[in-house]
């Protein structure tokens, strides 16, 4: 019965309010990329768009990894080129600037993962400074970002969200992880950078908000420094939304949040089925979206308090945000309303709403290839496995392919 209020509302103001942005102009949505590029993409997509293809090239690939084969140049000159800035700090220029003539901003994601031990979270977190670093006084990256398991052991957040005892080992443990991440915020809030805290799995995630609040007590007196990501595909997270609004409210301190659909959705269901509790995912997708828009017009009609980043691919949600600024009055570019995206993947959203004025970063991983290859698989599967999530990119490449062929040939 949560939902039935906001989805009324959407539906009655989708019902009298024009569209205001189309997402079907791709001279703007690919307006950043050469024929060449272009021609890559196409490639990539078709390939992703074959569940068999792409399965069996995955396999190859981490086959070839796993056996020391000398295939990271054709990683480097396809996904990886087309998915993440570089792999280094140093390389993303190119990425940041290019996208920032179209008034796109980059949200610099290091994006190496499987550090293990105490030197391994050491580095990522010096690196997660340097990121501060390159976004201090430069307005071409709006935020940083991190996830907590970049900087601590999975398992020792399994044990404190679970009220396990710990030993003194473990205490000090986390309390080097608590250091770690109130030394990004600190940064953070000096430089006057916001940064992102990525979500991750349930069984860890209550103790990610915890810390991830407490920072925002300690940071976000005066605006919105630190924020925190919501996954709506859980079923109780605009629950969670409206009590994170009513302790700020109490307490006198701004909010941050990324609101994105969620990436953990087979993971989730099978650790529930398989411990026994109640699966914490929505029951079907069209529950998902309605949460999602729900907490989208929350967020809106409490801007006094909250700021977000919509971390959507999905146009009826980008283009129903659209919607509620205008209908409420807010400008296209007010700081608390940001769009964000993954690089490499819905430009037509993201370079169209940019062309219309409104605040929009692309994602842009970066690392060394081996040590990003997770990241891009979930980009191959998650793409094969979303309903029309390829072919839509595919439908839009291909009619720019064109559009620029037919110029040519005038």
């Amino acid at each position: 019965m949560i939902l039935v209020p906001f989805i009324f509302v959407g539906l009655i103001f989708l019902m009298t309010t024009d569209p205001t942005i189309s997402f079907d102009n791709t001279a703007n949505a690919f307006s950043y990329k050469t024929d060449k590029e272009l021609r890559k993409a196409n490639f990539i997509f078709t390939l992703v768009n074959n569940p068999l293809v792409s399965s069996l090239a995955t396999s190859a690939v981490k086959t070839a990894l796993s056996l020391h084969l000398p295939i990271k140049g054709m990683i480097r000159a396809t996904v990886f080129d087309h998915f993440c800035g570089g792999e280094t700090i140093n390389q993303c220029e190119q990425t940041i600037a290019k996208i920032y003539k179209h008034k796109v901003g980059a949200i610099l994601d290091y994006s190496v993962e499987g550090a293990k031990t105490e030197a391994g979270f050491d580095d990522t977190l010096r690196e997660l400074l340097l990121t501060l670093d390159k976004a201090k006084g430069n307005p071409a990256i709006p935020f940083c970002v991190f996830k907590v398991t970049g900087i601590a052991e999975m398992t020792l957040l399994e044990k404190v969200q679970a009220k396990e005892s710990l030993s003194d080992q473990e205490v000090k443990a986390f309390d080097r992880v608590k250091e770690r991440i109130e030394k990004i915020c600190q940064k953070a809030f000096d430089f006057d950078v916001p940064v992102l805290i990525d979500a991750e799995d349930s069984w860890i995630q209550n103790v990610i908000d915890e810390i991830a609040y407490t920072m925002m007590q300690k940071f976000n007196g005066k605006k919105a420094i630190v924020f925190n990501t919501l996954q709506l595909y859980r079923a109780d997270m605009l629950d969670n939304l409206k009590k994170a609004h009513e302790i700020a409210n109490e307490q006198n301190y701004f909010l941050g949040f990324k609101l994105v659909r969620g990436a953990y959705m087979e993971k989730e269901r099978e650790r529930a089925l398989k411990m026994n509790y109640p699966d914490p995912i929505n029951v079907s997708k069209q529950a998902t979206d309605d949460l999602f828009n729900s907490a989208l017009l929350f967020c809106v009609h409490h801007l006094d308090l909250i700021s977000i980043v919509c971390g959507s691919h999905n146009e009826y949600s980008n283009r129903l945000l659209c919607e509620l600024m205008v209908k409420q009055g807010i400008k296209h570019d007010d700081a608390r309303i940001w769009f964000a995206q993954l690089l490499g993947m819905s430009d037509n959203i993201s370079f169209n709403l940019a062309k219309e004025g409104y605040n929009v970063a692309k994602y842009v991983p970066y690392g060394p290839v081996e040590a990003v290859m997770p990241y891009l698989l979930r980009r191959a599967s998650e793409n094969t496995s979303v309903a029309g999530q390829s072919s839509r990119e595919l439908v839009l490449i291909r009619k720019e392919l064109g559009r620029r062929k037919k110029l040519i040939s005038n």
